[in-house]
């Protein structure tokens, strides 16, 4: 009788076991009053399933711990998502030895510590050797197990974003210890000094510790050698030119400003004086070449990427933006631009944009967690635009690439497609708007952009409208950045696609492109093909930026909203009024 009740209660346990199933999901409403009939932890029957690789259970407010047998009925795990759960303070008991987990999943939980017996797993020998992949971010973690490295040996990726961590333990970064981390995040916690010891993570390759408490990051930073991508935005620097650099410029130029040991000569510096002979050399070679007639070209170079701003003033009708109070609660935050003059048009020029804003979203916009990037052709956009949030089931989009769809029949349908692949790679990861997906979770409401005939042409942070998809002969763009997070991310990436949209008109300008016919037959719909010369006066490419108003609805009226947003300091000139947000 017993045994019946179970198999009842647990039909996916006996499903698998009967298909010698090696990925098994638990998840969906029904599944919380499950394990709280349980006593808050997984069935024991789930661990008599020694073929198991893969095991998810998300989204369950009543799972307290995995429970007793995990390590001992599961040997062959490769993959273990407890994510959204109610894990914590700690675990009981410790989840290793897992010899094969390779990826480990315990984010969006209740953690507040990992001791030793209530942690990860042993650390003589390792608990999780094999171990490449772990997440712990959403957590309350105050500290991390001094011994992590020495259970997780062959970690790559660590990530502990959104804690409450004020340290990293010191043998983290001892020599040898983490020989293959690439990746550590650790942003939105209270991290107050990072060691300079961080340079023996000799494969690190991506460092997130933005919005943190730091004052100062250690010139031994520079030493990584593998050391790609670095993010420190939101500490508050006592070096106040390295904390403006650590909001607009690129990895490489921060490192080399920390090599060169920062302003004023702090940090390690570099002996007998050779900065300052290589500052003489660089003198003499920019005289030469202004004697010399090269200094007009790079004016010249220079002035090619300027953009020429129109403030709202300035603009006789401008595209308005209209801001809701439903959206206060989903995400707030928004930012517009329309950008006049881009030449998609040669070559493979679309495929660039639309590569580096994919790379924004990974980087800057931290993959969308941060901020979202919408780019829309303007010839399809009808303003006024009305920024709010709607039920799931009254939200319907064309989405790209798609047919029509209510917002709750797409976001249903990705997970679908989301598990497939997880079955088909065998792995927890997923690719294209999957990855996103976790960030609608708990959402009552969705939220979105609809123009003046009504339709949706954005669903943040998921997807655009087939209405309003950029093609090659588009020219004349509406740009736009939401955010759950704050107004001053959403202008901070703005900023930054306006610059490296004026690099690519640059660069499209010098290279001269072949034009390329594979995607014409999107552009004869709109019966407009681009002149490649136009907006071409004088070898310059220039593009027109156009502020735009934000009106918020209080008491049932718009008020206008004034929020410029700066240009970055590549493309600033003194008479030229600052962009817009």
């Amino acid at each position: 009788m017993a045994v019946a009740a179970v198999s009842e209660a647990w039909p996916e346990l006996e499903l698998a076991e009967r298909e010698r199933r090696r990925e098994l999901l638990l998840t969906g409403p029904g599944l919380e009053e499950r394990v709280r009939a349980a006593g808050g932890c997984l069935p024991p029957r789930l661990f008599t399933l020694p073929l198991l690789h893969y095991l998810e259970v998300s989204g369950c407010g009543s799972l307290r711990a995995p429970g007793p047998g995990l390590a001992q009925g599961l040997p062959q795990l490769h993959s273990l998502v407890l994510r959204r759960n109610a894990l914590g303070p700690g675990l009981s008991p410790e989840l290793g030895p897992l010899p094969a987990l390779r990826v480990l999943d315990l984010s969006g939980n209740e953690l507040e510590a990992l001791p030793p017996g209530q942690g990860l797993g042993p650390a003589e020998p390792p608990g999780l050797p094999q171990l490449q992949s772990l997440n712990l971010s959403g957590n309350r973690l105050r500290e991390l197990p001094a011994d992590l490295a020495r259970c997780a040996p062959r970690l790559q990726s660590l990530n502990l974003t959104s804690n409450l961590l004020d340290a990293f333990p010191a043998a983290l970064f001892r020599p040898g210890a983490l020989p293959l981390l690439s990746e550590l995040a650790a942003a939105d916690n209270r991290l107050r000094e990072l060691s300079p010891d961080i340079a023996h993570l000799a494969s690190l390759k991506t460092l997130d510790l933005s919005n943190n408490q730091l004052s100062e990051i250690p010139a031994e930073l520079a030493d990584c050698p593998k050391l790609k991508d670095i993010n420190f935005r939101g500490n508050k620097l006592r070096d106040k030119r390295l904390e403006k650099m650590v909001s607009g410029c690129q990895t490489r130029s921060i490192l080399e400003y920390l090599r060169g040991g920062g302003r004023g000569g702090r940090g390690r510096g570099r002996a007998d004086g050779s900065e300052k002979e290589d500052a003489r050399k660089k003198k003499r070679e920019r005289k030469q070449r202004r004697e010399s007639g090269e200094g007009e070209e790079e004016v010249a170079d220079a002035a090619k990427l300027l953009l020429r701003v129109l403030h709202v003033s300035e603009n006789a009708a401008p595209l308005t933006i209209r801001v809701s109070p439903e959206v206060r609660d989903v995400r707030p935050y928004i930012v517009g631009t329309v950008v006049r003059g881009m030449d998609l048009w040669p070559g493979n020029a679309l495929k660039r944009f639309l590569t580096s804003q994919t790379k924004l979203h990974d980087e800057l916009c931290e993959k969308r967690t941060a901020a979202t990037i919408a780019t829309h052709d303007l010839r399809s956009v009808r303003g006024p635009l009305l920024y709010t949030a709607r039920p799931p089931q009254d939200l319907k989009i064309v989405p790209l690439g798609r047919k029509e769809a209510k917002a709750h029949e797409l976001v249903r349908q990705l997970q679908l497609e989301a598990e497939e692949q997880r079955k088909q790679k065998k792995r927890q990861s997923v690719s294209g708007l999957h990855r996103y997906l976790h960030l609608l979770d708990s959402k009552e409401n969705y939220p979105c952009l609809v123009d003046a005939d009504g339709d949706v042409i954005s669903f943040p942070p998921i997807t655009n409208s087939e209405k309003t998809k950029i093609k090659k002969s588009t020219c004349d763009l509406f740009l736009e950045v939401t955010s759950a997070t704050s107004l001053q991310i959403c202008k901070d990436i703005m900023d930054t696609l306006l610059l490296r949209m004026a690099e690519m008109n640059k660069h499209t300008l010098e290279n001269k492109e072949e034009e390329s016919l594979s995607d014409t037959e999107a552009d004869a719909v709109s019966g407009q093909l681009p002149d490649p010369q136009s907006a071409r006066k004088d070898g310059q490419c220039p593009l027109v930026v156009e502020q735009l108003p934000v009106f918020l609805q209080r008491d049932g009226q718009f008020a206008g909203k004034s929020a410029d947003a700066s240009l970055p300091a590549e493309l600033e000139r003194p008479e030229v009024p600052h962009a817009a947000a």
